[in-house]
């Protein structure tokens, strides 16, 4: 990351600029009302804004506290990818699950198939034979 181009703040964006990486990274997006309590409930959360000051790359951890901390919604704006900013933040995250949490933690994402070279330079392993698994439940 280039810091004269960059800085990283050790929290979560703004919950427009949250919403905002989500869709344009091409993450899945969500609502207002299922972000602000993302963005409160995170662990840990960074974010880096460009020079002008606009949120520009993000991530954040989930998790108990104690054991199990999941690394999500890792999310770069496409017009500022290739520059390191991804590396950044799951660096800063892992660092301060290091600091912070007790010896030992259990540390997992769930890697799509552009981050996940990226994840393997960062020591992240696949968990075969589990396999990540999820739902969306509807509202009905």
């Amino acid at each position: 990351m280039d810091t004269a181009d960059y800085t990283l703040l050790p929290t979560a964006p703004p919950l427009q600029d949250y919403l905002r990486l989500r869709r344009d990274s091409g993450l899945t997006p969500v609502t207002a009302e299922q972000g602000a309590p993302a963005i409160a409930g995170a662990w840990s959360a960074c974010h880096v804004v460009d020079a002008d000051g606009t949120p520009v790359a993000m991530g954040r951890v989930i998790g108990d506290g104690g054991w199990y901390f999941h690394v999500v919604d890792v999310a770069t704006d496409p017009a500022h990818q290739r520059q390191g900013l991804g590396r950044a933040v799951v660096e800063w995250l892992v660092a301060d699950i290091r600091d912070r949490a007790p010896a030992g933690p259990y540390v997992s994402l769930i890697g799509d198939p552009p981050g996940q070279r990226l994840y393997r330079s960062l020591g992240f392993e696949d968990v075969t034979p589990s396999l990540g698994m999820g739902i969306v439940l509807s509202a009905d």
